[in-house]
């Protein structure tokens, strides 16, 4: 198991309220929809088949929510789950407040979007082209997320039942555990092969050719913003949300599009106070 630190004062918070609304908008309802779709689908209150991608019920019968459920669902009720779930809600909030690459948005929010966009679509494609089928996809994203942040803060410190490590042998080390557990690594090597891909291009290209590749598109920029996304508060006078939201600036600046010239924002060291 995994033991975190403190991170983002969440440990300070005054109760499991606190907590959730601590946490920032894009792991906050990623985390919350996981949990909906989980336990709902646990309890018989909806059918898990419906939780996963179809083509067929996707295209003939519209059921859109398959592009998006199966990347929240993390299975039948088990310690594992419960694991799955912690890292998802623990490195997913790292990797948002920490500073994610900057493809476009100052390292914000919106490259983050962006990129959780992009991993769920070669999830996808991995499942059904490599192993024939879609099929729970919440684990293969998370590890991807996890693999991503290990890269971008490869000196972190965590601790895997006491033993501490770098973030950076965090991915491996835990797959390594999960084999000796018995217990399938599927969603490892998907996770860590996607976002491996992920790093690459976000980071090595530009670095060794100067050439930007991947752009945050400008409706999410729009929306959220450059740097990290601050929701609008409501007024005393109002009964309905102003916009728009006001957001953070960016640690280094919005990257221009076209080769060179990019910059990564400075970020901060997670697993701190």
């Amino acid at each position: 198991m995994v033991v975190p630190r403190n991170v983002a004062g969440v440990q300070d918070t005054g109760g499991p309220e606190d907590w959730f609304h601590s946490l920032p908008v894009i792991t906050k309802y990623w985390f919350a929809l996981t949990v909906i779709c989980t336990v709902s689908a646990n309890l018989g209150l909806i059918n898990p088949a419906s939780l996963i991608f179809d083509w067929p019920s996707f295209r003939y019968k519209f059921e859109i929510w398959r592009i998006i459920t199966p990347f929240c669902f993390m299975g039948a009720f088990s310690f594992q789950t419960l694991i799955g779930m912690y890292q998802l809600v623990t490195y997913s909030q790292r990797y948002e407040v920490g500073g994610p690459y900057n493809t476009g948005a100052g390292g914000g929010t919106a490259d983050y979007a962006f990129m959780l966009m992009l991993c769920a679509t070669t999830v996808l494609l991995v499942q059904i082209f490599v192993f024939g089928r879609p099929m729970l996809l919440a684990g293969s994203l998370s590890f991807a997320v996890l693999y991503v942040w290990s890269k971008r803060e490869p000196t972190a410190q965590v601790a895997i039942f006491g033993f501490p490590l770098k973030a950076q042998m965090l991915p491996f080390a835990l797959t390594a555990l999960n084999l000796c557990m018995a217990n399938p690594i599927i969603d490892c090597l998907v996770g860590i092969g996607v976002g491996h891909v992920y790093y690459f291009v976000a980071e090595i290209i530009p670095a060794l050719y100067g050439k930007d590749i991947l752009h945050t598109p400008d409706f999410l920029v729009e929306y959220f913003g450059t740097g990290v996304y601050i929701p609008p508060v409501p007024t005393a006078a109002q009964q309905r949300y102003p916009g728009p939201g006001r957001v953070n600036p960016p640690s280094g600046g919005a990257r221009p599009v076209g080769g060179g010239g990019y910059n990564w924002g400075s970020g901060q060291t997670l697993g701190s106070s």
